[in-house]
């Protein structure tokens, strides 16, 4: 199974900016060494976070700040940016002629709502500072 790492690159993006200072290499480069990643990868994904409101940019220069403080930027607002898709994931080819099987779908569907719901929540309780808090802290270490 192939899991998506956009989230996690996006929220990277984001603290990558909300810790940078006068002197920070700013452009797509950087942050894509940052991440271990592509250029290409970053702009994309700097084009959504600047389409969803949540940075600003300047297209020709190397000119990225967050559009709000880093404290009032949720983790499911990063979330909702990127259209990440639903956390889980029903096998929809079940049995039908089984009880489990015909049943599943809609009684697990139900219960992954309730997963989605709650982690949305928890989302929405995380800012983009208190990851940048927590890496300062790290680097301390």
């Amino acid at each position: 199974m192939k899991y998506s790492h956009k989230l996690s690159d996006a929220i990277h993006v984001l603290t990558y900016i909300g810790i940078s200072n006068s002197s920070t290499d700013l452009s797509s480069r950087a942050i894509a060494s940052s991440i271990d990643s592509n250029p290409s990868l970053v702009r994309r994904l700097m084009a959504t976070l600047s389409n969803a409101g949540l940075i600003n940019s300047t297209p020709g220069k190397i000119s990225l700040e967050l559009s709000r403080p880093a404290k009032d930027i949720s983790l499911l607002d990063v979330y909702n940016a990127i259209e990440e898709p639903k956390l889980l994931h029903v096998d929809p080819k079940t049995n039908l002629n089984c009880i489990v099987g015909a049943n599943i779908q809609k009684t697990l569907t139900h219960a992954y709502d309730k997963v989605q719901q709650t982690a949305e929540q928890e989302m929405n309780n995380i800012n983009i500072q208190e990851i940048v808090d927590g890496i300062l802290e790290e680097n301390k270490k």
